[in-house]
């Protein structure tokens, strides 16, 4: 296992059957290539003073246990499981951050003699490695990404990002720092440019510039040219499980809503998709809609009070390759939607949400499809 600026890593479960697929994660299998951890927007070695890919007590998730009585581990992953944390610019567009995230990969080839790699991805780390994966492939000549798996990334924009342009404009740094401190304003940060990555549409046509989702999902699709397989996982918050600085969102009526049809922006948000403007149902998880997480197949993740969770594929609900055309059922389906806030997967907390099962169950789930 590498580790990179202490950032962390991942695991999973599956059965393929027509509908619904199901396995349980006692002991996760290894996957026949390395997982790759690529992290959200502001993350590097922390996110919000939180190891990236740690559980509670900042153990990474992917740590398996290979020495000697050691208990800060998971127990539930192979001991042989190879994996490798990338960090990348924390405030940068998909392009400029895939960019970085395919030099990381192919350093990691380079140095572990692996050929084929797998993605996991969180937030913005989702859409930064449809650019690796095309990136990759364009340098190598083949596919080098086996599978990717994103986990709540906003794939089809995001109002957070829309609403913080318009309202802060020269002083969105100013605004971005209130939340990750001072360290936003060194090296290569350009909090302007993630902005308008995860507006929908282009925000300025007079920049000289296309930007937005729309456009970038137009470039890097998730389709197999560069990623053999593609899954995501979606996950959206309730009224009991509410993250506190989400919480404040609701008390000043501001509405993330998102589980709606619609292809294009309709309702002017900074997201594809459109909501039925109620304001306390689980359309989002607190800074990303429903319509925007899905690429490729859906996961469903189940946990269970006794025994080991599981991760199902929604084979019913049909493959996004086209992320700027999903179907009706697909945009607005809450099958296989669990409830966890945005910042509940990557372990900050402290919460109840078991971050070594969800991983194992991932590792898992790459296992069983051969890669």
């Amino acid at each position: 296992m590498i580790r990179i600026k202490n950032i962390r890593a991942i695991s999973a479960a599956i059965l393929i059957t027509s509908g619904c697929t199901n396995l349980h994660a006692a002991n996760a299998d290894k996957t026949l290539y390395p997982i790759v951890f690529a992290h959200g927007m502001g993350g590097y070695d922390n996110v919000l003073g939180y190891d990236y890919w740690g559980n509670d007590y900042g153990t990474f998730v992917l740590d398996t246990c290979d020495r000697f009585l050691e208990f800060s581990c998971n127990s539930h992953v192979d001991k042989n499981q190879q994996s490798f944390v990338s960090s990348v610019t924390p405030f940068q567009d998909s392009v400029y951050r895939g960019t970085e995230l395919a030099d990381n990969i192919e350093s990691y080839m380079a140095t572990s003699g692996a050929e084929y790699v797998n993605i996991v991805s969180h937030s913005q780390g989702g859409v930064d490695s449809r650019k690796a994966a095309h990136e990759l492939e364009l340098r190598k000549g083949y596919p080098v990404v086996k599978s990717h798996i994103s986990i709540q990334s906003p794939h089809r924009g995001t109002p957070v990002l829309k609403y913080a342009y318009e309202n802060y404009g020269n002083s969105l740094v100013d605004f971005f720092a209130g939340y990750y401190g001072n360290a936003i304003y060194n090296g290569n940060n350009d909090t302007t440019a993630v902005a308008k990555q995860f507006i929908y549409d282009d925000i300025d046509p007079n920049d000289g510039m296309t930007t937005g989702n729309k456009y970038f999902n137009e470039l890097y699709p998730s389709d197999t040219r560069a990623i053999e397989h593609s899954a995501s996982i979606l996950a959206t918050q309730s009224a009991m499980n509410l993250n506190p600085g989400f919480w404040l969102f609701w008390q000043t009526n501001w509405n993330i809503d998102a589980d709606g049809y619609c292809i294009d922006d309709c309702d002017n948000d900074g997201a594809a998709g459109q909501g039925d403007g109620d304001i306390s149902d689980r359309d989002d998880d607190g800074i990303v809609g429903l319509n925007s997480m899905q690429q490729g197949y859906r996961l469903e993740y189940t946990q269970k009070f006794f025994g080991f969770n599981q991760i199902s594929q929604r084979n019913d609900l049909g493959y996004v390759s086209d992320i700027n055309h999903p179907n009706e059922v697909q945009m607005t389906s809450m099958e296989g939607v669990f409830d966890q806030d945005h910042l509940d997967v990557i372990g900050v907390g402290p919460d109840t949400f078991d971050e070594m099962e969800f991983y194992a169950a991932i590792t898992h789930y790459i296992a069983s499809l051969g890669y």
